[in-house]
């Protein structure tokens, strides 16, 4: 299992925008097979970071995940929206792996 962190920087003159995206997106990215954590906007301190995170079994998954995504009537829609609204000034993406499982697991010395 991968955990992807999107780290988005917004227009924070567009957060209602942005959440709109986020809801969105928390109907397509389940339907099209990730494990959605959340999306996650500015509440305090910075007004233009904001990210998306989810799992997924690999990146083969990924690739699958991502054409579903791509092939879903309203993940393109959601797209064309962020493209017509331009609220997304920045968007990076990171895999990682957590290395801190299993959680509260007592360690004897």
């Amino acid at each position: 299992m991968i955990t992807c962190f999107i780290r988005y920087e917004i227009d924070p003159f567009k957060k209602d925008a942005f959440t709109e995206y986020a809801r969105n997106w928390g109907q397509a990215i389940p339907r099209c097979g990730a494990d959605l954590i959340g999306y996650f906007g500015p509440h305090e301190g910075s007004a233009t970071t904001a990210y998306g995170v989810y799992n997924i079994d690999s990146l083969a998954a990924y690739e699958a995940y991502r054409a579903r995504l791509t092939a879903d009537p309203l993940g393109r829609e959601n797209y064309a929206f962020s493209k017509r609204e331009r609220f997304i000034l920045k968007e990076d993406r990171i895999f990682l792996k957590n290395v801190s499982m299993p959680h509260g697991a007592l360690v004897k010395p």
